[in-house]
């Protein structure tokens, strides 16, 4: 496996394609980071915000942006918040899956866009991409449909963020479209048919997950990570008096063993900070753990200065300053690349992460266990499926009880389960498999380890 993941590297290694997404949050850019190094400029390209946008096209996603962060904290408004959060989200709904039927036909949204891209807009971002004829991989709706729409010259690939996903991300007429669309699950696949996708123009290579959290093709750094993890997560080693053959089979062949950590928890709230108002609840509930060094926390405020300096005064009011920059860390950068390779590297380190059910379901897939919080947004709705279906999450308790409800989840084994079910029913290859896809032609690449 190791030769053959050299030799794709080589074939591939002077192939190029344009990686292009929005800053909106960060699951589009998260999903964009992994595969940077294929750009011709080595850089992700912000849509929204690139140099030399026309102000036009600017005030058009400024104005879109700005709607998407208020309404994401919509949520924690008094009394109104949560019927204002549910009429926008009426908007983005997915419809059931079940029956199976017809689902092409488009919606207000997308003839909206549509529209937009009539009078122009986009055309600059497309006339500069068509500088160089190289692919396109973008992980934002509108960037494809622009692409289309104001005639890119090379393959244009769409990667889906989601388990599921509403009609809005499949363009206006889609069994005219050449839009190739990247899926990260067989639900998505199955959903984008419903759309009237062409399954010709469907791939399903997983989520792009950054290789330095993986560690090549024996996903040696992985595995290191989940066998001093599972240490972590069974303290009575319960789980591995049932399940030692498996633990061994997959994950001791390496040499660098267990790597002694307190255990770590990593709490990530949406890129709007719509759920910061937990943390205070978290840390006076850990609090005693926490000033016995014997638990590490991660609290991650991405980009967002607001988020940071709301952690650093919960920190100091529930007295455990002292502890800033020892067990408990804020994760935090100026720029996403900065932020993403930050939460990155802290990743290898945690035991649980906590967050909502956003693009992160799929960091599932690197043996870490999620709690997850309540869904923002329909397209959370089925990820937290998603995760629950192949045993990898717990829905988090009432955080004023962490210290209980947590330990309890660790000292039974089940969250060291949870882990080892997020390694072996997630897809780790996600990259290898969109190169495959964009470069090889390869219309059904590995879709996982076990089957590379």
């Amino acid at each position: 496996m190791l030769v053959a993941n050299c030799y794709l590297f080589i074939i591939y290694m002077d192939k190029q394609a344009w990686v292009v997404a929005v800053d909106m949050g960060y699951g589009h850019q998260r999903a964009a980071y992994p595969l940077r190094h294929l750009s011709p400029t080595g850089k992700v390209i912000i849509a929204n915000n690139y140099q030399g946008i026309p102000q036009k096209d600017y005030r058009i996603w400024r104005d879109s942006e700005v709607f998407y962060g208020f309404v994401s904290r919509l949520i924690n408004f008094p009394l109104i918040g949560k019927y204002l959060f549910g009429l926008y989200d009426k908007l983005q709904s997915i419809k059931e899956f079940y029956p199976r039927r017809d689902l092409s036909a488009n919606n207000f949204q997308l003839r909206q866009m549509y529209a937009l891209m009539k009078k122009g807009w986009g055309e600059d971002l497309i006339k500069f991409l068509n500088i160089k004829d190289v692919p396109l991989i973008t992980t934002f709706f509108v960037t494809a449909f622009m692409a289309e729409e104001h005639k890119f010259k090379n393959d244009i690939y769409l990667v889906l963020c989601d388990a599921d996903i509403s009609r809005t991300w499949v363009a206006n007429n889609p069994q005219k479209s050449r839009i190739k669309y990247i899926a990260p699950c067989r639900r998505v696949v199955d959903r984008l048919k419903l759309y009237g996708v062409k399954e010709e123009n469907i791939f399903l290579t997983g989520f792009p997950l950054p290789e330095e959290n993986l560690g090549g093709s024996n996903l040696k750094v992985l595995k290191s990570d989940l066998l001093s993890r599972i240490h972590n997560l069974d303290p009575q080693k319960r789980y591995m008096q049932k399940y030692f053959t498996t633990v061994a089979h997959f994950l001791q062949n390496n040499d660098d063993g267990i790597k002694p950590h307190p255990l770590t928890i990593t709490f990530a709230v949406g890129g709007a900070g719509a759920q910061k108002i937990m943390v205070k609840d978290i840390l006076i509930s850990l609090k005693k753990r926490l000033l016995k060094e014997d638990l590490s926390l991660n609290l991650v405020a991405g980009t967002r200065n607001d988020v940071y300096l709301y952690f650093q005064e919960k920190i100091s009011h529930c007295g455990l300053k002292k502890l800033l920059g020892k067990n408990i860390k804020i994760i935090f950068a100026l720029e996403k690349e900065d932020y993403f390779r930050q939460f990155n590297e802290c990743l290898r380190t945690t035991d649980v992460l906590w967050t909502k059910p956003s693009e992160l379901v799929f960091y599932t897939a690197l043996g870490i266990p999620v709690i997850t919080a309540p869904s923002l947004g329909a397209q959370e709705v089925f990820n937290r499926t998603w995760l629950k279906t192949i045993g990898a999450s717990i829905a988090q308790n009432n955080p004023k009880y962490t210290h209980e409800w947590l330990f309890d989840w660790v000292d039974s084994g089940w969250l060291a389960e949870a882990a080892m079910a997020g390694f072996l029913d997630g897809r780790q290859f996600g990259v290898h498999n969109i190169m495959e896809v964009v470069f090889g032609g390869v219309k059904e690449p590995a879709k996982n380890y076990q089957l590379m």
